[in-house]
């Protein structure tokens, strides 16, 4: 009996130990205040300061904008957390870095969740639908302030880069003027070709004249050596006529 009693003894000690530990570890973190990740939301700040002004109260407008300004705020540190929390994610299983900065980093994401809501209700209330497009319009903005405060730092960076290396002159380059067109000038005229001497026509035979054998005279095709069919026909002459028969009973009678 006590064999089985000292296992079961020591079981229950080390178990209630582990709960008592645990206990007392979770109570002194829910009382620990863990720095902030961030610093304090001064646009937020701002806002609430026009939004509690009664004499004179703000105007709609102004109210606006320093919404779009606390959205501004909120769009730069949701893109820190999503860029810092792999990273710390990493550095923590590796044991490079404390839970402190683990916990402040997870409490600012929650922080960052409520405020969300906060501003597109805010947004909601003035214009329907407008929180749902607030924070693009503010990720717009932000952007186009990055590139105009990068503008405006050309100048500086350029004369740091002439003092350091100093100042070379800049390649002159000679661009010449295109000519001005000339005047088209005709083109030449082809020279003309002799012209080629007609061939002469020969003289046409008359075809009604005949020989006095009543032969009809050969025409031009005969020349050549080709006849023509009324060429090739030969006249022939008339043939005698034959005396009537009145003719030869007279010369019978006389005869008698």
């Amino acid at each position: 009996m006590a064999s089985v009693l000292i296992p079961v003894l020591y079981v229950f000690i080390v178990f209630g130990s582990l709960l008592v530990f645990s206990y007392i570890y979770r109570r002194r973190n829910a009382r620990k205040v863990y720095e902030p990740y961030f610093p304090p939301h001064h646009e937020r700040d701002v806002y609430f300061s026009l939004m509690q002004m009664s004499d004179p109260p703000a105007s709609e407008n102004l109210l606006k904008a320093a919404l779009v300004r606390r959205a501004m705020t909120d769009v730069t540190r949701i893109i820190r957390l999503r860029e810092d929390k792999p990273a710390l994610q990493n550095l923590l299983q590796k044991g490079s870095i404390g839970d402190d900065l683990w916990n402040s980093l997870l409490a600012a994401e929650k922080e960052m969740e409520a405020e969300i809501l906060e501003v597109a209700a805010e947004a909601n209330a003035y214009v329907e639908g407008w929180g749902s497009v607030i924070f693009q319009t503010a990720t717009e903005m932000m952007h186009n302030e990055k590139m105009r405060a990068l503008v405006e730092q050309i100048p500086s960076i350029r004369a740091e880069a002439e003092r350091k290396y100093g100042r070379a002159a800049l390649p002159k380059l000679n661009v010449e003027a295109p000519p001005a067109p000339s005047t088209p000038q005709p083109a030449p005229a082809a020279p003309s070709l002799p012209s080629t001497p007609s061939t002469p026509a020969r003289p046409e035979t008359p075809s009604t004249a005949k020989s006095s054998n009543g032969l009809a005279p050969p025409s031009a095709g005969a020349e050549s050596g080709t006849f023509s069919d009324s060429d090739r026909s030969v006249s022939t002459p008339s043939s005698p006529r034959s005396p009537s028969k009145s003719s030869s009973s007279k010369k019978s009678k006389k005869r008698k």
